[in-house]
């Protein structure tokens, strides 16, 4: 039987993507020097896939920032503000349409960007017209199809979907679905597919994930459609139809039944529907098997996924079977042979885990055991991976009493403020005396290069913790000023003691463990090392109240407290898998209740916590999302119920749509909302049209991933839209998202500009 793999890390082992993408956008790198660094990248993932037994190496799964992004530009749907750029560099106008472009008197707001299904990794949208056109540019795809096997690879070519593309896409007029494009758009497809198969390819990835969703009949007649034309015109290549994140349920007799080589089923997510697809599937088809999953770290258990790959051998034969991980391995760390640091990663766990590059060995070792050879080699892999197994069920590390009760404990009355909106909004308008459209940053400021390398210092102990505590003072003081200086209402610290949103609050968490080099890609060159939640979870002591202490003992303005809410610990952390997610969350809840309630001692009267996950940890499928966002509500208000009615609770969310949820975001009750809207030009607070939200909202007015710099009429005039949808006595202004990844020079302009806007909106609107 075949091994494959359906994509790899693409940073590389130390992060070089990042480090070259960076160099070029500061002008550091040439764009032939870019190009050179993406190719040594390419070509090490290629031979590390070969060498560790991958028959089938997937190609075009590199991408400079995001893999829709590159088969937009493949398929020529590139949106017509970004025609003045026609005759840059090819990097200058890649980047433009993922960064924005503020230049040579252009000023082009970048794609909007949003989660992938619901991972943490963001895509760049796809923009759909009533009359798209779509025309070739096989260049990418193709050369790297040819230089993949000019390196003597058995390469497959990657693609996304038909389908998927456009149901990934927006349209930007009103008066039709993207899916009335299939006809225009399929003959690109196929003379795509056409220049693969002129170039070599014998197999080719076509992803769909969509086929895991609910589909209505107009989808449904799309995927016939489109697979059938795709057959037709090129019977030479052999398909690999992918599916992954979720079961194919009642869409397993569609995807049987269409004309493909091979059907890929994400059976680490879903391995009940191994026996329905069997059952289901004709003669002649293939099945990939996704036993090995590629959204998590712990190690396989590799005798429950080697009865799933026999039971499809039974049924099929094993010519007819190929091995590989559930999904992409985009979405976990590089390579545990780098975490050599036990004070940081402790042995014991270490052993429990599998990134990417061992997540190679486990398909190809899955494969060999299936096969014919030597029994008591077999047995003895089998015996060895079974201990390990047993060893992180039973360990002392994981399990604590106090934690579970405590769990068991919670009562309906916590969660729940003491007293409804109305009259908390009362209470807290005495105490903070705030304007009308208050201001607020949503958290950090940037982490400059001197931060970073201070916390370096400090962890390497080259600098006592007195003397980066005097420096992180120093930040804290300077951007309180600042923000006192140009008139902002409700301040933040600037979060600059902190490495990561997420990975700052993990490390103060029991239960919870760190890597050194574990980074996954969230979007573009940005980076994320999650936490391993490896067992049960509560806080050691308090984790921010100094700091955010210490920035309010300079201000007599309300400085915000920051804390990430549970799912989003939970959801951007790697979880632990013996338990059910509410229980988790649940405990890591209880932490943050219990900061909450030590920075409202502490004297804060405005604390934030933030959960942009919790549309991102929603069920792709609609009959299973009741009982999630009944238990991801409830943890929420069990982080904030326990404040007094005086203490105004925030939370921010960015990069999701609201409207199927709506009444469950308000079911949080938190006093003010802060949300990503400015990629979209507010066309997220759609969602707001009809449904009377309670609460104050603050839909930003400026996009952080871009270095682009708005004016204050542009930022007025999202105000003016968002004023259709929410009373101007509960329209806060504020940009989309922390300004971390920010240069100061930006923030500062854009700051000011944010200001300026509310202040003339005041005067107008007052």
């Amino acid at each position: 039987m075949l091994t494959h793999n359906l994509g790899y890390p693409r940073i590389g082992a130390h992060r070089e993507l990042k480090t070259a993408c960076e160099s070029y956008w500061a002008g550091h790198y040439s764009g032939e020097e870019l190009a050179a660094a993406g190719k040594a990248l390419r070509q090490n993932h290629w031979q590390i896939q070969q060498q560790a037994g991958m028959d089938l190496v997937p190609c075009n799964d590199f991408s400079y920032y995001d893999q829709v992004l590159d088969m937009t530009i493949a398929l020529g749907a590139v949106p017509p503000r970004f025609e003045p750029l026609a005759g840059a560099p090819e990097m200058d106008r890649y980047f433009a349409m993922a960064r924005g472009y503020q230049r040579d008197g252009l000023d082009i707001i970048a794609l909007e960007m949003t989660k992938w299904f619901d991972t943490n990794y963001h895509y760049l949208v796809p923009e759909f017209q009533r009359e798209q056109s779509f025309a070739l540019n096989p260049g990418k795809a193709v050369e790297e199809l040819t230089e993949a096997r000019e390196l003597g690879l058995r390469p497959k070519p990657v693609l996304i979907g038909p389908v998927s593309y456009l149901l990934l896409g927006k349209e930007k007029e009103s008066g039709f679905h993207s899916l009335q494009l299939l006809d225009n758009l399929l003959p690109v497809y196929v003379q795509l597919l056409q220049e693969l198969s002129r170039a070599g390819a014998e197999f080719v990835q076509i992803d769909e994930p969509f086929l895991t969703l609910d589909l209505d009949q107009t989808a449904r007649t799309a995927y016939l459609s489109a697979f059938t034309r795709i057959a037709r015109a090129v019977p030479e290549l052999k398909i690999i139809l992918t599916s992954y994140f979720e079961g194919l349920r009642d869409n397993i007799k569609l995807a049987v039944n269409l004309p493909v080589h091979a059907l890929h089923l994400d059976l680490a997510r879903a391995p009940d529907q191994l026996d329905a697809v069997l059952a289901a599937a004709p003669r002649g088809l293939s099945l990939s098997l996704g036993v090995v999953d590629g959204r998590n770290v712990w190690k396989n258990d590799l005798t429950a996924s080697l009865a799933l790959i026999e039971r499809a051998v039974q049924a099929v034969g094993d010519e007819r079977v190929l091995v590989a991980p559930s999904c992409s391995l985009l979405h976990v760390p590089y390579d545990c042979s780098l975490e050599t640091d036990a004070a940081i990663l402790p042995t014991e766990i270490g052993a429990w885990l599998s990134f990417a590059r061992q997540k190679l060995d486990e398909v190809a070792t899955l494969a060999s055991l299936a096969g014919e050879g030597a029994e008591a080699e077999k047995n003895e892999l089998l015996a060895e991976n079974r201990a390990t197994m047993e060893s992180r069920r039973n360990s002392p590390l994981i399990h604590k009493a106090q934690v579970k009760a405590r769990v068991r404990q919670v009562a309906a009355q916590d969660l729940r403020r003491a007293s409804p909106f109305a009259e908390r909004h009362v209470k807290q308008q005495q105490r903070l005396k705030l304007p009308l459209f208050p201001t607020t940053a949503i958290g950090s400021f940037p982490q400059t290069d001197e931060i970073r390398k201070l916390r370096n210092r400090l962890g390497q102990g080259t600098i006592t913790a007195a003397a980066y505590d005097q420096a992180m003072e120093r930040e804290i003081e300077q951007a309180i000023r600042f923000q006192e200086e140009i008139g902002m209402d409700v301040l933040v610290h600037g979060e600059f003691e902190r490495n990561d949103m997420v990975q700052y609050f993990g490390e103060q968490l029991e239960g919870c463990c760190f890597t050194r080099n574990g980074w996954v890609q969230s979007f573009g060159s940005r980076c994320v090392r999650p936490p391993l939640l490896y067992g049960d979870v509560q806080r050691k002591g308090p984790m921010t109240v100094r700091w955010s202490a210490f920035a309010q003992s300079l201000t007599g303005k309300p400085v915000k407290g920051m804390l990430t809410g549970p799912v989003t610990i939970l959801q951007w952390s790697f979880a632990r898998d013996d338990q059910p997610r509410r229980e988790t969350a649940m405990q890591i809840a209880l932490a943050i209740r219990d900061e909450a309630g030590d920075l409202e001692q502490a004297g804060l009267s405005v604390i934030q916590i933030d959960e942009p996950a919790f549309r991102e940890g929603l069920p792709l499928r609609r009959s299973d999302r009741n009982d999630y966002l009944q238990w991801a509500v409830d943890c929420f208000r069990l982080a904030t119920s326990s404040v007094g009615d005086q203490t105004q609770i925030h939370t921010h969310m960015c990069y999701s749509e609201f409207n199927d949820i709506m009444v469950n975001i308000a079911a949080m009750d938190a006093d003010v909302i802060t949300i990503e809207t400015s990629r979209s030009q507010m066309e997220l607070l759609e969602a707001f049209k009809n449904f009377s939200y309670p609460n104050d909202i603050g839909p930003g007015v400026y996009d952080v991933h871009s270095p682009r710099i708005p004016s204050p009429e542009e930022m007025r005039d999202l105000l003016e839209r968002a004023l259709k949808y929410v009373p101007k006595g509960r329209l806060w202004v504020n940009p989309d998202c922390g300004l971390k990844t920010r240069g100061w020079q930006e923030t500062k302009a854009a700051l000011v500009n944010m200001i300026a806007a509310a202040r003339r909106l005041r005067e107008t609107r007052g």
